[in-house]
């Protein structure tokens, strides 16, 4: 099921999320509609407090053409980063047609719990290093925006108001 993705500012894009203290038919079905929802939207990544839910998953895919590689991180942590430092054009969905650059470690060892509750490593670099801490940002409470100055992040935050009202009054006229 694809579900509504929050648009920014929204309080609850601002919250720590609780972890993931069990794998239950619900977390399974939160990571399936997650998936469905990045799909479409389209993205290489979501939060779970991007869907409104307040707890410690993620899903990503940064492959582009070719064969998907879903991935769903529970309860995710870095537990290792680069020194070296990239810096990468990144957007959100919720914060929509928003890009900046943003400056992270260019690797990082992650660490989390599938879908069937089993403790998984890896080490992300490119791409998929950007997009696993994006995302586990999101899980703290922190937008890539936070990275910017203040002028450049509060001209977004009013883009993003506007947007919000223009939508709200779209719905209104239906």
């Amino acid at each position: 099921m694809i579900r509504s993705i929050l648009i920014h500012p929204d309080p609850r894009l601002k919250k720590l999320c609780d972890p993931v203290t069990e794998i239950t038919g619900e977390v399974r079905q939160l990571a399936a509609d997650m998936l469905e929802t990045m799909y479409d939207a389209p993205g290489i990544g979501l939060a779970a407090p991007q869907v409104g839910v307040m707890r410690r998953v993620l899903v990503m895919d940064c492959i582009k053409e070719g064969t998907p590689e879903p991935m769903v991180l529970i309860n995710p942590a870095v537990i290792w980063a680069s020194e070296d430092q990239t810096v990468y054009e990144e957007g959100c969905l919720s914060i929509p047609d928003q890009y900046a650059d943003v400056k992270r470690p260019a690797e990082v060892q992650v660490r989390w719990t599938d879908l069937h509750g089993v403790e998984q490593e890896r080490q992300f670099a490119g791409i998929w290093a950007t997009c696993v801490q994006h995302e586990i940002d999101h899980l703290d409470g922190k937008l890539f925006i936070d990275y910017l100055g203040p002028l450049k992040r509060q001209m977004i935050t009013r883009k993003m108001e506007k947007l919000k009202r223009e939508r709200a009054r779209e719905l209104t006229v239906r």
